[in-house]
């Protein structure tokens, strides 16, 4: 799945530093300059190697300004080339090694020295294997940096390959990546109305009235500042509005979105006593146990999602504390040849990602407003309802 073709899958992080625009020969060659297998200071002892890629296939290296710079966007892939022993082979040659060493013993048992000999030569005998690249995997991850808000898009949730990609972007630019997540985006979003303090001073909400859900959310709780349980309270107030007051939101922008919580639901006690519930189905949130994990205390922690916008229809799946979007579906590009599909593609992905946060921030607008307790209340009734 990448940005310019299929399904769309990302996690966004802020760039430091001013706006890239417009885009260089420059900074493309400061790409070029880590492009995979010419850079050799991010090469790991662990036997990874990373480096910039082309972005169209995976043995595409190449970075060219026409190619690779769309519509105010500059995209290209992270490369990622593995060459480890499988541990299976090692210790198979190490077995053979020693019984070889041992025939030799007249108690038939190798020595101390003669087990260390063995390991160092099946070691040497795998190293050789190793240099024609047979043990060697590749794997690309598409990566868009929209230079008009100076945002990153990565195609991939691994963690270990996004450390790896903040690393190589810093090596690279010069720049660091903040990671945009419901607590960042919460805060970023009221900075604008200059109520930032007003998202740092709401911590985690009792939605039940007998208070089974506690003040404790434990996927956040190993960072006090972070607002992150924001994204998992905006998915159980977008359910509660959906079913009380219809399936057509009011954005901040005076737009409306047509909303549907759809195909997948997963919920989470955040306390972490009693286990998560993961359901698959149409319509998720019609099943009784989806309820009951909610008046158990249970908050949702992935949702899947229907957006209709400007007569524009988006299906996802959205990971609440990240607010990472997975399999998103875009609209058919619409253009005559592939620059203009691709420059399609991107206002697409723009186009998505501000209807999210344009109903995101409908939440946090009620959240931190006069009518919150109001809000609150309801909700507290709908889950108290047999």
């Amino acid at each position: 799945m990448g940005f310019l073709n299929g399904r769309v899958t990302y996690l966004r992080f802020r760039v430091t530093g001013d706006s890239p625009l417009p885009f260089s020969e420059e900074l493309l060659e400061q790409a070029r300059a880590h492009a995979i297998g010419v850079h050799s200071a991010t090469e790991a002892t662990d036997g990874v190697s990373i480096g910039w890629a082309g972005g169209d296939h995976l043995l595409d290296t190449t970075l060219d300004f026409s190619k690779n710079v769309i519509n105010d966007a500059l995209h290209m892939a992270i490369r990622v080339d593995t060459n480890k022993i499988p541990g299976t082979l090692l210790r198979a040659y190490t077995k053979i090694e020693t019984d070889a060493r041992a025939m030799s013993n007249p108690s038939g048992f190798p020595t101390k020295a003669q087990r260390q000999e063995a390991k160092e030569a099946a070691l040497i005998r795998a190293e050789a294997e190793a240099a024609d690249g047979r043990f060697r995997k590749q794997a690309f991850y598409p990566v868009l940096w929209d230079g008009q808000t100076n945002v990153l898009y990565a195609g991939v949730t691994s963690a270990n390959v996004l450390e790896r990609l903040q690393t190589l972007f810093r090596e690279t630019f010069d720049r660091i990546l903040e990671p945009i997540t419901a607590g960042s985006l919460a805060y970023s979003l009221a900075d604008v109305r200059g109520e930032s303090r007003a998202v740092e001073d709401n911590g985690p909400v009792v939605f039940t009235k007998e208070g089974a859900s506690g003040p404790t959310v434990a996927w956040t709780d190993s960072d006090e500042s972070s607002r992150d349980f924001w994204g998992n309270e905006f998915v159980l107030w977008l359910w509660h509005k959906l079913q009380a007051d219809g399936d057509t939101i009011t954005l901040p922008d005076g737009s409306e979105a047509t909303v549907m919580l759809a195909k997948t639901l997963t919920l989470d006690c955040p306390r972490g006593e009693t286990g998560r519930d993961q359901l698959t189905t149409e319509g998720p949130t019609k099943l009784p146990e989806a309820f009951r994990a909610l008046q158990a205390g249970k908050l949702p922690r992935k949702a899947g999602l229907i957006i209709v916008r400007d007569g524009i229809q988006y299906d996802l799946t959205l990971q609440a504390e990240t607010m990472a979007v997975s399999g998103a579906g875009l609209p058919k590009a619409e253009g005559r040849g592939p620059h203009e599909i691709h420059w399609s593609r991107v206002d697409s992905l723009r186009h998505l990602v501000e209807s999210l946060d344009l109903l995101y921030d409908a939440y946090g607008r009620r959240r931190i407003g006069p009518d919150w307790t109001r809000d609150l209340g309801r909700i507290r009734d709908w889950l108290s309802a047999a």
